[in-house]
């Protein structure tokens, strides 16, 4: 009931606060009125930038690549190993001696991949899963996408234990280790999470060449952070009388880690891990561009020449992929440890494995005399290619006006006026807003820091590209939260729309980034009303899911009281459980900036103005100091976002009693 009271109260009396803004508000419209008299405040000035690109540039050529680039070729030839073993595995296969006497050891047969991927989704989630993986996986090669998807898998298979292992070290170092984990890890996470993917790929190609080695670095980049936030969350949460039932046993601290903590965190561990596959697979597509080859090149290549049916049947491989490895992560993670009883033979304790090996074995073995089983010919496989072909020229035929008449009214009606007020703005004053928004929620501290990460951006000489990223972003997250956050009031109050949307908003974190580009490509061409269109389908999820989960926490006892009160549903909803559910919805717009961020990069390709051209460009020139600069500044807008809607909930939740006062 207090809520119910709190959101009909009195208004409060001026502060100090509400003066500030009013004079900062009125400091910037008089800049504004001023930009003919003082032409400094209407853009950053070009004398007062700083060459930082060229800098970057100097120091990764001049520095980095000349004194380590042994060591990076070095670590090239290292890591090429697991990875060509897996390329010989999954795709080329494997050629022993010379000449006429050479034994050629075909890749793994796919009718083997296809009954093993079975196996392992019944081991694990039974006849449901096992039939999902086995079909998904015939799609691919009845569709003439397997060689491309073996590459791609050969890639995913190397990688992800590898970033499982480096993220979970680093967790555990993290977790022992609390302020080198508050003032090292934690800001480098927050840059690394921020940082765009295309951002990764100039000084990976630069480092260690074009070929599948730095494509996994540059994943491995990306992929890594969530794994070891898990890590650290999860051993923190680790119950105490489970840690004090290791001491009392005699552990040593290596036990005590390895025997106790780490095993009792497993399913927050698995969670990370769920995300390392997840985030692999979306970089192993973007990666393609420098030398991973495999479905996101197909995609690219027909992307590049507009050829719609083989970009979208290279981009639903990707999404079936996406979608079997992400189900069977949640599957491995649900499972519960098995008790391994001391003596029991090896074949017991794995049947499952047993019975993959022995399949992929005879399958393998048989395709050296029917090599119809290592790829299915062409001739066998089918393609849908002419069908959407012929879609995308019907629904253009049929509805070209009213979608290009939509389209145009969109941007001289949204677009193209949200972007000329951002632009027109002084930078100066914008500055000074960000600056008392991060003093009124977080103080000092949180001031300079907005206020530094908005000025790098100023001095970099990026404003005004800066400026376009945050219109696109912005515009694409409010359109994303007026979507989602109704459709998650609706799943957290009928249950028939919480199962549908439930499995609505899985299939969309699943599908990887790149995918979402090819349905804006159909519909909208190219521009910036298209890269919308993807960042609102990629970054909707978390409006739905974080809405519906605020909403469904909110006690039974404060609901049913506004409903003794006599509150409609209605008031139900904007008096009780929307008051308490915010600081989860303000996580869930935060998610979606981030994405919507993250997507915008991505949706340089399809004609967009803003700092993801300026990366886009510096990949394609080698361009280290302007990729990174570019990605630093996408870094900041992340940042900054983050930084002020986390301080807003937290002023939030003490408002409503839900935290203690700062």
């Amino acid at each position: 009931m207090a809520i119910a009271i709190a959101a009909v109260e009195p208004r409060r009396p001026w502060t100090i606060w509400h003066w500030l803004w009013v004079a900062a508000i009125a400091g910037t419209l008089a800049l504004y009125l001023l930009r003919d008299v003082l032409p400094w405040v209407e853009s950053y000035p070009k004398e007062w930038q700083l060459p930082l690109a060229n800098w970057t540039s100097y120091v990764m050529r001049e520095v980095i690549i000349a004194n380590f680039f042994s060591l990076t070729r070095a670590l090239t030839e290292v890591l090429n190993v697991p990875l060509r073993i897996a390329y010989a595995l999954f795709e080329r296969g494997v050629t022993l001696g010379t000449g006429e006497s050479a034994l050629v050891v075909p890749p793994l047969s796919w009718v083997g991949v296809v009954v093993t991927v079975a196996i392992i989704g019944h081991a694990y989630g039974g006849w449901r899963l096992a039939l999902l993986g086995g079909l998904s996986f015939l799609y691919l090669a009845l569709f003439g996408q397997w060689t491309s998807a073996m590459r791609t898998l050969a890639l995913v298979v190397i990688t992800v234990p590898l970033g499982v292992l480096i993220g979970l070290l680093v967790g555990i170092l993290g977790y022992k280790r609390a302020r080198l984990n508050q003032y090292v890890v934690v800001p480098l996470l927050d840059i690394a999470q921020a940082t765009p993917q295309y951002a990764y790929l100039v000084p990976m190609l630069m480092l260690f060449g074009n070929n599948p080695v730095s494509a996994m670095m540059a994943t491995l980049a990306f992929a890594v952070p969530p794994m070891v936030r898990a890590t650290t969350l999860a051993l923190h949460q680790v119950p105490g009388e489970i840690r004090d039932f290791g001491n009392m046993a005699g552990c040593t601290r290596r036990q005590h880690l390895w025997r106790i903590l780490v095993p009792s965190a497993r399913p927050l561990l698995m969670v990370g891990v769920n995300q390392v596959i997840n985030m692999t697979l979306n970089m192993v597509i973007i990666a393609s561009m420098i030398g991973a080859g495999g479905l996101g090149y197909d995609v690219l290549l027909a992307l590049r020449a507009l050829k719609i049916g083989p970009a979208l049947e290279a981009g639903l491989a990707i999404v079936v992929i996406a979608i079997v490895l992400d189900r069977f992560s949640q599957a491995a993670a649900a499972q519960r440890p098995t008790i391994l009883v001391p003596g029991l033979p090896f074949r017991h304790r794995h049947p499952y494995l047993i019975l993959a090996g022995c399949v992929l074995f005879a399958t393998t073995l048989l395709s050296l005399a029917v090599p119809e089983l290592r790829v299915l010919p062409r001739s066998a496989t089918i393609t849908t290619g002419p069908f959407w072909e012929d879609v995308i020229r019907w629904i253009n035929v049929n509805f070209f006006d009213y979608i290009d008449a939509a389209r145009a009214w969109l941007v001289q009606n949204v677009l193209r006026p949200v972007k000329s007020f951002l632009l027109a703005l002084p930078w100066l004053g914008v500055v000074v807003l960000l600056g008392l928004a991060g003093l009124q929620l977080g103080r000092w501290r949180l001031a300079v820091l907005v206020v530094g990460l908005t000025m790098f951006c100023a001095v970099s000489g990026l404003w005004d590209i800066t400026l376009t990223t945050v219109y696109l972003v912005g515009v694409s997250s409010v359109i994303a939260c007026a979507i989602g956050i109704p459709l998650g009031v609706l799943a957290a109050r009928n249950d028939t729309a919480d199962r549908i949307l439930a499995v609505v908003v899985d299939t969309l974190q699943t599908i990887p980034a790149f995918c979402y580009l090819i349905p804006a490509v159909m519909l909208l061409r190219v521009g910036d009303v298209a890269a919308m269109l993807g960042i609102i389908l990629y970054a909707v999820a978390p409006a739905i899911r974080y809405t519906a989960h605020g909403i469904r926490q909110v006690s039974p006892g404060l609901v049913e009281a506004g409903k003794v009160s006599g509150c409609t549903l209605r008031q139900l909803l904007w008096r009780v459980q929307m008051p308490l559910a915010l600081p989860e919805v303000m996580l869930g717009i935060n998610q979606v900036v981030f994405l919507a961020l993250s997507m915008d990069i991505i949706a340089a390709m399809v004609g967009t103005t803003d700092l993801g051209q300026e990366v886009f460009k510096a990949l394609s020139k080698a361009d280290a100091g302007r990729g990174l600069i570019g990605g630093l500044a996408v870094a900041c807008i992340g940042i900054v976002a983050d930084r002020l809607i986390s301080a807003w909930s937290q002023r939030v939740k003490e408002r409503y009693g839900l935290a203690p006062a700062a």
